[in-house]
């Protein structure tokens, strides 16, 4: 089922989501939000979309992936990197997913940057959460999935949460409403789908999977994934933390 914005009320809290490309969307966890009560309110920086310049009007904001990187000189990509001084000073949940997890590194003095054997994470790949993840949430996928060709530096003061065997750090929380997560629980079929096709360029690259594998993985890994993506958005968002 793709997003569909109609289904939200004026009246519910509202969450700032921030896409990267004209047919993006929030995917799963859109609609999962919305599920739980909450209305989208959808922002398109590189197209030329306003940020707020507070979040006191929102319940908390997102940052979702790109193609982009967060070490592009594009205008867009700084503003996003330096507005995420807002959730941060104002202590609103703030969620980073792939970019946004790099772009939230970043702006808090960490390093993005690629393996330096040039591998990539392009399909499935096994997931460990730490202690501080465990205490968190005691159910964690065993294998995540991923598109992206540079990874993060956890940001002095962030806690790691969960770790990878290419790319170490793969989920953090720094304070108490800050989250950044290296891999996508938010892809529908659709989006999988039409990630494959767009993508297929890539899957030649070191440590690549083909797009079989990444069609297969689904059929095996998603259904835990996607039960963990629920719980993972209570507590970032509520507060709700698993036992």
């Amino acid at each position: 089922m793709l997003f569909d914005p109609s289904r939200q009320q004026r009246e519910q809290p509202s969450l700032l989501i921030v896409l990267h490309q004209e047919r993006s969307t929030p995917g799963r966890v859109g609609q999962i939000l919305v599920e739980k009560g909450y209305r989208l309110d959808i922002r398109r920086p590189a197209l030329g979309d306003d940020l707020p310049t507070t979040l006191e009007k929102h319940a908390g904001a997102i940052i979702f992936g790109g193609p982009m990187s967060a070490n592009d000189p594009h205008d867009y990509v700084k503003a996003e990197i330096d507005w995420l001084r807002v959730p941060l000073k104002e202590n609103k949940p703030f969620l980073g997913i792939c970019l946004g997890a790099q772009m939230l590194s970043k702006h808090l003095g960490g390093k993005v940057e690629a393996d330096r054997d040039g591998k990539v994470e392009i399909g499935w790949y096994p997931l460990h959460a730490t202690e501080h993840g465990r205490l968190l949430m005691p159910h964690w996928p065993k294998m995540v999935y991923h598109f992206h060709r540079e990874g993060f530096e956890l940001p002095r003061g962030a806690e790691l949460l969960a770790s990878g065997e290419t790319y170490p750090n793969q989920a953090y929380r720094y304070g108490k409403n800050a989250w950044g997560l290296q891999f996508h629980a938010e892809l529908t079929r659709a989006m999988m789908h039409s990630w494959v096709v767009r993508g297929a360029q890539r899957f030649g690259m070191p440590n690549a999977q083909v797009g079989s594998q990444h069609l297969e993985g689904r059929m095996l890994f998603d259904t835990p994934l996607r039960a963990w993506l629920g719980n993972f958005l209570d507590l970032v968002f509520e507060g709700k933390a698993q036992r």
